[in-house]
């Protein structure tokens, strides 16, 4: 698990750090999920996740409720990982690294490393629906992108899940 320590400056310091405390324990795990599923590096998903409770830490944002605070934490990680693949491509360089462990059973491992070989923009909004579940319209909000092109790509993500499935059984 992801461990991050800050010094808190401002308010009840135990307060605060067991705050951070609290959201690291509950949404890490999440987090390294679909920043895996996004980079497909297992410590470039760490850094990722590292990366974005940092900027939760600097940024303080006030949420309305702890729904809101998930979405923040989950645009900020897509985000990160976007700029990732972006620096991975100007520089010409992929890493890829074994998936790890990261509380997958082992049943259910097979479906999952089937939805990891899909591409991102696939991977992404069926990690977000099935695993999360998240609706098309909230996972639209979360990612900036239409709900109609959630739904089109979580009907094309199980068209070409059924088929990776499909083959994996035939080999």
């Amino acid at each position: 698990m992801i461990l991050i320590e800050r010094e808190i400056v401002s308010g009840d310091s135990y307060t605060d750090k067991r705050y951070i405390e609290t959201a690291v324990e509950k949404y890490s795990k999440m987090l390294f999920s679909l920043c895996l599923s996004i980079l497909k590096d297992y410590d470039d998903a760490e850094d990722a996740v590292q990366d974005t409770f940092i900027k939760y830490m600097t940024k303080a944002p006030a949420f309305r409720d702890s729904e809101h605070e998930k979405a923040w934490l989950i645009k900020v990680a897509a985000n990160i990982c976007k700029s990732e693949l972006r620096l991975r491509k100007r520089n010409n360089s992929l890493s890829l690294d074994e998936v790890g462990e990261i509380g997958v059973s082992e049943e259910d491992s097979g479906v999952f490393e089937a939805i990891m070989s899909l591409p991102a923009r696939y991977n992404v909004v069926m990690n977000l629906h099935y695993l999360e579940g998240y609706t098309a319209s909230e996972i639209s909000e979360i990612l900036g992108i239409n709900a109609d092109t959630v739904r089109k790509r979580l009907q094309n993500g199980r068209n070409k899940l059924k088929k990776e499935l499909e083959k994996m059984n035939n080999d």
